[in-house]
């Protein structure tokens, strides 16, 4: 079963079960990825509705952060439940330790060995741990790694 046929199953769960707040985050995650397919003409494979359940949950992060610079906590705690929800459809993160494997198989393969080489370890990163790691986090280790 695809990732939006879980999406549409678990809206019709939450219908007949009456959870009415997830039942709204899920129906704000399918509206977002209809816009995506309507925008782009194309139908959203399970990485590319990853890629748009990781956007909102970033987007959901960066609002959580201004409501409580901003003193809205009760705001920034509707902001978390959503994030709840949304996180229950990506994949379980990585480790440290996975995570740097990752990266030191990555560097052996391009054969990496400056700071120059950056952008070829990231795309080889980025494809095997797409949705399951901070991107931003991972740049920072292989920069690091790197020696940049």
């Amino acid at each position: 079963m695809s990732l939006k046929q879980q999406l549409t199953e678990d809206m019709k769960t939450a219908m007949r079960g009456g959870d009415k707040h997830r039942l709204g985050v899920i129906r704000l995650v399918l509206a977002a990825i209809k816009q995506r397919e309507v925008d782009e003409r194309i139908e959203l494979d399970d990485t590319q509705t990853l890629a748009v359940l990781e956007k909102m949950l970033k987007q959901r992060k960066d609002s959580v952060t201004q409501f409580v610079a901003a003193g809205r906590e009760d705001l920034a705690e509707v902001e978390r439940a959503e994030m709840v929800v949304i996180d229950q459809y990506l994949p379980a993160k990585l480790s440290d330790e996975e995570i740097d494997a990752i990266i030191a198989a990555a560097i052996a393969e391009t054969g990496a060995n400056s700071a120059r080489d950056m952008g070829k370890v990231v795309g080889v990163v980025k494809a095997k741990a797409a949705g399951r790691a901070d991107m931003g986090q991972v740049s920072a280790r292989i920069k690091a790694r790197l020696g940049g």
